[in-house]
């Protein structure tokens, strides 16, 4: 199933319908979809779709001949492998003279792996041949370091040349929601705790199972899709991953910051921060810093924080009890799941509760217009949400608990919204309180009497309506 992508999609279609040649970049992470966007896009096109992978130059553009002969003549055979990329080119420039022809090239990376020099034939080619065409050239990779470094970057051969670009996030809470239609409220939270917004991990579930037996059945089973999915996607991308495992496991088990990721992975201080930029960039964690900072990049209180959900969950359930796994122990694995699921789940809550402030601000709702959105902190002291504007500010808490939210809680974030008031000068002050269980009725009758004060309930968030 196909859900939502409509901006990427109309994008696509406003560069296919120019009258020029287009040199187009789209990027993000693995299984994220862009292969189905592309494949979305090309259908009723005239198109050549290339996969590359890992292999020699050679190896590549014999089965890049192929594409283009079977495009051209039918038959994969029918043309003699290219003996360059300016030769390649150089025929498809013939095929795109006067009509628009689509070509993706997905994998970039692998090619750039295999010749880093590619980047700068086909800024050359680009030059002298290819924009005179109506060719709609595609780049598609999933290293994010690796694309902007060789692709977007300033210093980049390709700089300037591309026409249009895309970073293809995974899917939001109320998008991948659509994927998993009979589950409730809570298990479509915890289901996105487990699995984030990859279309092709939440497609392994089936929406008729409950939970459990999806993770039991989908993820602790040896041979399944899911079960070593994280360890495969680091050995394709990474030389020596061993290291960057013991980092992950750091960060999912609550290390959070530079020096406790370093002892708990057992890597000097002096190289843990190699590791983590490398996983940056490939878009697997970030380094995140209390909301009112002015200057994120020199903050003193950045801590890092697996940004893939099925990376935090693999790494926090499945990593450590490979052992048991192995031995065939999976309902002991299970149940410390089912133990410690809550909990797990509270950080994935707040996620979404964020992003439903963004959702708000988009469809006109939130009152003002936020320049950042994030959480804030300060030695014990926390806030899950804050939203600030030019002259507002929303402080949020996230409560993914079984009991209502009572009195007590909003004069606690009352209390802590002190010291971040103290940084800034805001007229208008929003308290929300995101619920799992609701309110207490002394709440429910304060909201009656504060326009400031935003109560919000699983049925606000979940309102399909405004999906």
């Amino acid at each position: 199933m196909f859900v939502n992508r409509e901006r990427e999609l109309n994008l696509l279609e406003q560069c296919y319908a120019s009258s020029r040649a287009e040199l187009f970049v789209l990027y993000g992470r693995r299984r994220v979809g862009k292969t189905e966007l592309l494949r979305a896009f090309c259908r009723g096109k005239r198109h050549i779709f290339y996969v590359s992978d890992l292999g020699t130059e050679a190896s590549s553009l014999a089965e890049f001949t192929r594409q283009i002969s079977g495009f051209v003549f039918g038959q994969a055979e029918a043309l003699s492998p290219f003996a360059s990329w300016d030769a390649a080119f150089a025929f498809l420039a013939t095929q795109a003279a006067t009509e628009r022809l689509v070509v993706i090239i997905d994998e970039f990376t692998y090619l750039i792996d295999a010749n880093n020099a590619i980047p700068s034939i086909l800024q050359r080619l680009w030059d002298t041949q290819l924009q005179q065409t109506r060719l709609m050239l595609v780049l598609c990779g999933s290293y994010v370091g690796l694309m902007e470094q060789h692709v977007l970057a300033y210093r980049a051969p390709l700089y300037g040349r591309r026409t249009g670009q895309w970073q293809l996030h995974p899917l939001t809470f109320w998008n991948a929601a659509l994927l998993l239609p009979n589950y409730s409220f809570e298990d479509l939270v915890r289901a996105y705790a487990v699995l984030g917004g990859i279309p092709a991990y939440i497609q392994q579930f089936d929406a008729q199972q409950s939970l459990l037996t999806n993770i039991t059945e989908n993820i602790l089973t040896q041979g399944r899709f899911l079960h070593d999915e994280p360890r495969f996607l680091l050995l394709q991308e990474l030389r020596d991953p061993s290291r960057y495992f013991s980092v992950l496991q750091a960060i999912a088990g609550g290390r959070t910051r530079l020096n406790e990721i370093a002892q708990g992975a057992g890597i000097p201080t002096s190289s843990i921060s190699f590791y983590l930029n490398t996983l940056q960039e490939m878009g697997l964690i970030e380094r995140a810093v209390p909301a009112t900072e002015s200057q994120p990049h020199k903050s003193r209180q950045g801590i890092y924080r697996i940004l893939d959900h099925y990376f935090r969950f693999w790494f926090r359930f499945i990593f450590p009890n490979r052992s048991l796994l192995q031995r065939g122990e999976v309902e002991q694995v299970c149940a410390q799941i089912e133990a410690e699921l809550e909990q797990f789940v509270g950080l994935a809550f707040e996620s979404i509760c964020r992003e439903f402030v963004w959702k708000e601000y988009r469809e006109g709702r939130l009152g003002f217009t936020p320049q950042t959105v994030g959480s804030w902190w300060r030695r014990n002291e926390e806030i899950d949400v804050v939203a600030i504007g030019d002259d507002a500010i929303l402080l949020g808490e996230c409560k993914w608990t079984s009991k209502p939210v009572g009195d007590n809680l909003l004069a606690d974030l009352e209390r802590k919204a002190h010291s971040v008031l103290s940084q800034g000068h805001w007229h208008t002050v929003y308290y929300a309180h995101f619920s799992r269980s609701g309110f207490t009725p002394s709440v429910i009758a304060r909201k009656d009497s504060d326009e400031a004060l935003l109560l919000v309930t699983p049925d606000l968030i979940l309102d399909k309506s405004q999906v």
